[in-house]
């Protein structure tokens, strides 16, 4: 008899972002992109190390520890050993949630000018 994996609840909100960092490992440095952040991990494309090793990811002056949790050819899974709550990596993923809640709507109202063609030209 064989028994199905439980899955793994998050303790964190994932959000999906685009963030360009350098990711230094023991023995090299890479670029990479964040693709998706809490402030619990991040999944990183472009760069791979290692499953277990530890690396520092490099954003806006901060340098933010991690341990690779998953890895493949072109990206990995990186768990934080202190969460994220503050900071320039913190505060993009702030924008970023920010960001999402609001509706495309009223993005697109906000930008319109308020007449429309010749009519308001006086």
């Amino acid at each position: 008899m064989t028994s199905t994996p439980t899955p793994t609840l998050r303790s964190h909100q994932r959000t999906p972002v685009a963030i360009d960092v350098t990711v230094n490992g023991v023995l090299n440095l890479v670029e990479g992109r964040i693709t998706d952040l809490s402030e619990g991990g991040a999944q990183i494309a472009g760069a791979s190390m290692p499953a277990r090793s530890r690396c520092e990811i490099h954003y806006g002056g901060q340098v933010v520890y991690a341990v690779v949790m998953w890895s493949e050819i072109d990206r990995m899974g990186v768990r934080f050993p202190y969460e994220l709550t503050h900071g320039p990596l913190y505060n993009a993923l702030d924008r970023a949630r920010t960001a999402a809640m609001i509706d495309p709507a009223q993005i697109f109202h906000s930008q319109r000018p308020a007449t429309f063609g010749r009519r308001g030209l006086n």
